[in-house]
């Protein structure tokens, strides 16, 4: 697992205490793995796949699933939060009907998240379809 980590360092041009500073996972968990001393918990391995946009899978055995769909970023996130932080503010207003009748809370819940999801699967298609080949991982 520590020489996919260094791939990583070397591939990214960070170094080790800079990603220990980042992920908090401190510099002597770094340094008891490259010895041999200790084997990496799963909480801290999720921490530097996410510091690195790998999965763990990818940072244990160097390969990454090639029929993996794309994941959202934070900021495709926070892109989607407040879109529908917006329409909410829309479907709450008085007057919003549905076949004659008053909008419930329930109904623009549901819209909301068929909304969110809508998104959610339109970016991931985009990055699929739109991302170049060279910055795919293989």
């Amino acid at each position: 697992m520590y020489e996919i980590f260094e791939q990583l360092l070397q591939k990214y041009g960070v170094s080790a205490y800079k990603v220990a500073k980042a992920t908090g996972v401190t510099q002597s968990t770094l340094s008891d793995w490259k010895r041999g001393r200790s084997t990496p918990k799963s909480e801290n391995m999720k921490k530097l796949a996410d510091y690195f946009g790998v999965s763990i899978d990818y940072l244990m055995t160097g390969k990454e699933d090639s029929e993996k769909e794309p994941q959202l970023k934070p900021k495709d996130k926070k892109d989607i939060e407040e879109i529908l932080a917006s329409t909410e503010e829309l479907l709450k207003q008085d007057g919003l009907m549905f076949d004659g009748d008053p909008a419930s809370p329930e109904a623009v819940e549901s819209i909301l998240s068929a909304m969110q999801i809508g998104m959610e699967m339109a970016k991931k298609k985009n990055k699929e379809k739109y991302t170049p080949k060279k910055y795919k991982k293989d």
